[in-house]
């Protein structure tokens, strides 16, 4: 059984297209980001007095003091929370300090430690507190009339 000449370069055709349709479907999953670096990150101490607050980071990541998280290395707040304590929020700034001939580059953070001092979430402050309610006051009797008094005394209260 003879096959022609044009027969074979078509069938050749398909299976060249087949092979990359398939490579170029596995190429679909690449992307750019693989060419990316990761952005630096530092380590942050976070502790809370008392211990046992949860800290969230505006970066995203938090745990229960007192921990140490790593950060990207940008500015950043952290908030800690605990049950029946008022939240606190504390600014944290990264330095970032370039190499030059005698020193090497370096970040450091501002604070580190982070630490937050956690207040009661009591009652308001006296100032702040409305004052207790008067007690009414009872009307006072009629006064009788004094002797001699050309006015009639007054009608008694039933």
């Amino acid at each position: 059984m003879a096959v022609s000449r044009s027969r074979v370069a078509g069938m050749r055709r398909v299976v060249v297209i087949a092979v990359a349709g398939a490579s170029l479907a596995g190429c679909s999953s690449f992307s750019m980001d693989a060419f990316k670096s990761t952005p630096p990150t530092v380590q942050v101490q976070l502790d809370s007095i008392p211990s046992g607050a949860d800290a969230k980071t505006s970066a995203g990541p938090g745990c229960k003091t007192p921990c140490s998280i790593a950060v990207p290395a940008t500015d950043f707040s952290v908030t800690f929370t605990l049950n029946k304590f008022q939240p606190v929020t504390i600014p944290v700034q990264v330095i970032n300090v370039p190499a030059d001939v005698t020193t090497p580059a370096s970040t450091s953070i501002d604070p580190n430690p982070v630490v937050a001092e956690l207040q009661p979430a009591g009652s308001p402050p006296k100032s702040a507190r409305k004052p207790p309610p008067k007690p009414k006051q009872a009307k006072p009797a009629a006064a009788a009339a004094p002797a001699g008094s050309p006015f009639p005394p007054p009608p008694a209260a039933r």
